[in-house]
């Protein structure tokens, strides 16, 4: 499913034009964005959490030329499911 499936799929369930579904997928989207950049934690009881993790510096190897590099720390995006979406996907 890409976003314009998800949008045509939230239209029909809440019968919403296609329109005001791409507004509120948009302003959804948008919202947990500026809340993992702002370092919040998002978290929709029985879908799942949405956080900021950090990763650390590690040392990885150049693929094409073998020299040992270093990759910096950074922060990740993450999502962690709910048990609510666990079990609907396992029982599938």
């Amino acid at each position: 499913m890409n976003k314009s499936n998800l949008i045509t799929a939230v239209s029909e369930k809440s019968g919403l034009t296609k329109k005001v579904a791409t507004d509120v997928v948009e302003a959804t989207f948008a919202a947990i964005q500026e809340a993992l950049a702002a370092g919040d934690k998002i978290t929709l009881v029985g879908f799942g959490t949405f956080e900021v993790r950090n990763r650390a510096e590690r040392e990885g190897v150049n693929p094409s030329t073998k020299a040992k590099i270093t990759i910096p720390a950074t922060k990740v995006p993450a999502f962690k499911p709910g048990k609510t979406l666990k079990e609907a996907v396992a029982s599938k």
